[in-house]
């Protein structure tokens, strides 16, 4: 049962709009949290207002995204918000379980087995702001899809015409969302194995198999890489010198941040950061990124193997240790690491070592 069952719809939307007025600036995130519901449960109280539903046909209405031409990919988790704009091609959509997106702005990895709603959004009425909006079983926003000035507003409307779905109501079968815990401890397993695995990789995808196999929480394995050069824990403030000297050295690298139903990359520059209150910003045209600092429990040089020499990455965990942040240097299959973006890791290794 939902747990907006306690209220009614208009209930929650009038306690809603109450707490808007006294704070305007809070994002509907935050302000479900606050209300005690789901960000989906309280979207829901404006259909037949400024949201209208649509059918879970997830994959037909992805595949269709290409015709509204450039628009803004939004995917967060509770620490990271990643905003890229750009055009939906090289969909790989076939699967009902995990679909690919794979362009040079608009680069997407989706888990479709926790997606459940679908809504089209209008926001504001002067200049009103349209999305399409994804969220999980239990009312988790997932990704939105968001309108820019060079849309196709056209084919956006013939969208959601051709997938409104025949039930427009604020009742949502939302299930509850499971409490965040940290990965159990695992204490027998072989770690003399477990390192001689990693040391033997091919491939950087290897290494979420490898974790698996051995039932390990992804912080546990980095604590038991084959050495320190492997796997070694920086101060939490790295991430404003790493994204300065990305800035200033014009380094283009790869941006991961992803929840339980998608991941969402940026692969290019990062030119414009900025420190605003608690967060730490990449503020450019096509790629925002907003990083909550204080979210930042630990963070991780991570080296692996593969055939093409070293990858580097930069891993940053929050308190529950789940990983919010992913930073590689740009680089494809087949192509060794770029040797500046190893250059800025060893530089940082120095000054931010624990």
């Amino acid at each position: 049962m939902s747990i907006t069952a306690k209220m009614t719809a208009a209930e929650l939307s009038e306690r809603w709009e109450a707490l808007k007025s006294s704070q305007p600036k809070l994002r509907i995130r935050n302000a479900a949290n606050e209300l005690g519901v789901s960000e989906a449960e309280l979207l829901a109280t404006q259909v037949g207002k400024a949201v209208q539903t649509l059918r879970p046909e997830f994959q037909n209405i992805l595949s269709e995204i290409e015709s509204l031409g450039k628009v803004m990919a939004l995917t967060r988790n509770d620490d990271v918000v990643h905003e890229r704009k750009g055009v939906y091609l090289g969909a790989e959509l076939r699967s009902p379980h995990v679909g690919l997106f794979v362009s040079a702005d608009i680069d997407l990895r989706i888990f479709f087995s926790v997606w459940k709603f679908a809504f089209a959004v209008t926001e504001g009425d002067d200049k009103p702001r349209h999305s399409i909006q994804f969220f999980a079983k239990d009312g988790e926003a997932i990704h939105k899809i968001y309108l820019v000035p060079d849309s196709n507003v056209e084919a956006y409307q013939a969208l959601v015409k051709k997938y409104l779905s025949e039930t427009q109501t604020a009742d949502l079968d939302v299930e509850p969302a499971l409490p965040k815990q940290k990965e159990a401890i695992v204490e027998n397993f072989d770690p003399t194995d477990f390192r001689a695995g990693w040391l033997g990789m091919k491939d950087t995808h290897e290494f979420f198999g490898l974790v698996k196999k051995y039932g390990l929480g992804r912080v546990q394995a980095l604590q038991n890489a084959p050495d320190a050069h492997h796997a070694h824990q920086i101060k939490n403030d790295a991430m404003t010198y790493l994204l300065n000297e990305v800035s200033s050295r014009d380094l283009e690298i790869m941006v991961f941040v992803g929840n339980k139903g998608m991941i969402q990359i940026h692969t290019g520059p990062a030119k414009k950061i900025v420190v605003m209150d608690e967060w730490l910003n990449v503020l450019d045209p096509d790629f925002n990124l907003h990083i909550k600092s204080a979210s930042a429990y630990q963070s991780w040089i991570v080296r692996k193997p593969t055939e093409d020499g070293v990858v580097t990455s930069i891993e940053v965990f929050n308190e529950m240790d789940e990983m919010i942040i992913q930073f590689f240097g740009k680089r494809k299959p087949g192509i060794p690491e770029r040797t500046d973006w190893q250059q800025v890791v060893a530089d940082l290794e120095k000054q931010f070592s624990l």
